[in-house]
């Protein structure tokens, strides 16, 4: 218990903390009023909440909790603590703005009445921001993703692709509860704003790019970037496969406003080296 302390992060916990009601206020001021479903879990949760009548709060803890708990051998205690404060605080947001603020969700958006597109637009980007940012801070808020992690591998899938599929055979279903496929489509633009918002949160709206240089002037264009951009690089040997000529590989990170400075400082020194672009998620770490 003290070794789990010790790793758990006071900042983490509290940006945690406001992922889960940031997420609560996507639900339940956009997507369940208007009858749209989330993703995951969460979209699971809002069907059973809308068909039994029962606590939207409630059957987040019940179908969540339980999926944490069974992935804590696979994925870890801090990342279930993390994961189930985000839920807590989720399901207490929900509980809160149903039942407890004077604020009238049962039937419309309060900000967006019952325009399906705006619900389905601000409540993807609402939620996957509160999703976006529990991944960011070391944990996760719907239990699909911990399925996903378990069951995927086993399946001969990606992660991914079992999100993709859960949430495809959820959407099904909802067409078929409700015997209407209106809902369920709109719920699909819900779930792409929600994926988008996501990568942009944990990946970072500007994102990195790595540049691959094959070049026979190392020397030369390294000295060049360095004293231009005053970044570190990396070198690696590398023969032509053709040509069977000693080349150097230069690895270097630079953002999407450098690119076109860089590829005209190696091709002013160089004219045959070749550049090869590529995004990078995140950089960690000092280049020296």
């Amino acid at each position: 218990m003290k070794e789990l302390s010790a790793q758990l992060r006071w900042q983490n916990i509290a940006m945690l903390i406001v992922a889960g009601l940031i997420n609560a206020v996507g639900v339940t001021f956009f997507i369940a009023p208007v009858n749209l479903y989330d993703s995951g879990i969460s979209g699971t949760a809002i069907l059973l909440s809308q068909v039994t009548g029962g606590s939207l709060a409630l059957f987040i803890l019940v179908l969540n909790v339980p999926l944490f708990l069974y992935g804590l051998k696979k994925q870890g205690a801090v990342f279930t603590v993390y994961s189930l404060i985000a839920v807590a605080f989720y399901s207490l947001g929900a509980l809160i703005i149903n039942d407890v603020l004077p604020i009238d969700v049962s039937v419309a958006s309060p900000l967006a009445g019952k325009d399906l597109l705006l619900c389905a637009i601000f409540g993807g980007l609402i939620s996957g921001t509160g999703s976006g940012l529990t991944i960011r801070f070391g944990g996760a808020i719907d239990g699909a993703d911990v399925l996903a992690v378990i069951f995927a591998k086993r399946l001969g899938i990606t992660v991914g692709t079992f999100v993709m599929a859960y949430n495809v055979l959820l959407y099904g279903i909802c067409g078929v509860v409700l015997d209407s496929w209106i809902l369920p489509l709109y719920s699909i633009v819900t779930y792409w704003a929600g994926l988008k918002t996501i990568d942009y949160i944990v990946e970072g709206f500007d994102r990195a790019k790595s540049a691959t240089i094959v070049t026979a002037m190392p020397g030369k264009v390294c000295a060049a970037l360095s004293e231009v951009f005053g970044t570190g690089l990396t070198l690696l040997d590398a023969r032509g496969y053709y040509s069977a000529s000693k080349k150097t590989v230069v690895y270097f990170v630079v953002n999407r406003f450098q690119i076109g400075r860089m590829r005209a400082i190696v091709h002013d020194i160089d004219p045959d080296a070749f550049i090869a672009i590529s995004e990078v998620a995140d950089v960690f770490g000092a280049g020296k």
